[in-house]
């Protein structure tokens, strides 16, 4: 990453689309059945351009044409989304589904399975071999446009959502995103709770992400193991649901068909959502559309 020059003591830049506000003193709320917690599962289901482009690898370094990587992603919607699918049907708790457009190409019986689950899509760009960054803004809004009619042909309705691939932005992205129908996106992960994000044109919901509890920078980023990652979503579970504060969060549990679904990695992922489902507190397992729409009703409170 390429740093900026920047005198001493100039002021600071921010990104400009929201104010600070503290956790403490909020007023609460709560979310649907009553809980405090409201939970979500989103699982990617990525494609890649073999040998261009930006990829996630298991092993750098290697020759090209690169079929050890190439394939390792290939597993994914091969065999690890159905896996993760079936997982999550018998835990009887809906999925959201970070999805590249391309996939709706590759993987169409993938994309019914997901249907048949209640599955919600949200638009992830057409390849996580793209990236926003650099694009001018007709193109930026020409490509998200393609995305969303792409999704929409594929399962007959348009996202209301929207994850940049590799959360890279543009300067325009939210205006973009919120001129072109996107009715919330995933990229910020600066709050525990949904924030409005200004644009030239209204505003658009920021839902909390997560870049911890996220099974590719903590498994392939920071080489935790499987057992690890699972502790980390019962540890963040539990510390959340234990916080004396009375403020309503979101927790946000990323995942991804070629990671997750790796079938060590799956078992102990199942153990993390027993623990959940046995929770005593009262449980809100969402999406997050149901997240966004539930925040935007508290709005006249």
């Amino acid at each position: 990453m390429t740093e900026t020059p920047r005198q001493a003591g100039a002021p600071l830049r921010n990104p400009g689309r929201y104010a600070y506000s503290a956790f403490a003193g909020r007023k609460p709320f709560r979310w649907p059945n009553g809980a405090r917690v409201a939970v979500y599962f989103a699982l990617g289901l990525e494609e890649y351009s073999m040998g261009e482009g930006l990829a996630e690898n298991l092993v750098s370094g290697g020759s090209q044409p690169d079929v050890l990587n190439t394939s390792w992603r290939d597993y994914g919607n091969r065999v690890g989304a159905w896996r993760v699918l079936e997982a999550f049907r018998t835990q009887g708790w809906p999925l959201a589904i970070l999805l590249n457009s391309a996939v709706c190409e590759t993987a169409p019986e993938l994309i019914r399975a997901c249907q048949a689950q209640d599955s919600e899509f949200i638009a992830h760009g057409y390849s996580n071999a793209d990236t926003l960054a650099g694009l001018t803004e007709a193109q930026e809004a020409e490509y998200v446009r393609r995305v969303a009619q792409q999704i929409r042909t594929a399962t007959g309705a348009s996202p209301a959502g929207w994850a940049s691939p590799w959360i890279a932005e543009t300067p325009q992205t939210p205006d973009v995103l919120q001129e072109c129908g996107y009715g919330y996106l995933l990229d910020w992960c600066m709050d525990d709770q949904p924030v409005w994000l200004t644009t030239r044109g209204g505003r658009i919901l920021s839902v909390p992400y997560s870049q911890e509890i996220n099974d590719s920078s903590a498994i392939i980023g920071r080489q935790v193991s499987a057992t690890q990652f699972a502790d980390m979503i019962v540890d963040q579970f539990d510390e959340l649901s234990a916080a004396q504060d009375g403020q309503p969060v979101v927790m946000s549990v990323i995942l991804h068909s070629f990671i997750s679904g790796q079938p060590f990695r799956l078992r102990a992922l199942r153990r993390a959502l027993a623990h959940i489902q046995a929770s005593r507190e009262p449980l809100w397992i969402s999406q997050p559309g149901a997240i966004a729409s539930a925040f935007k009703s508290l709005e006249p409170r």
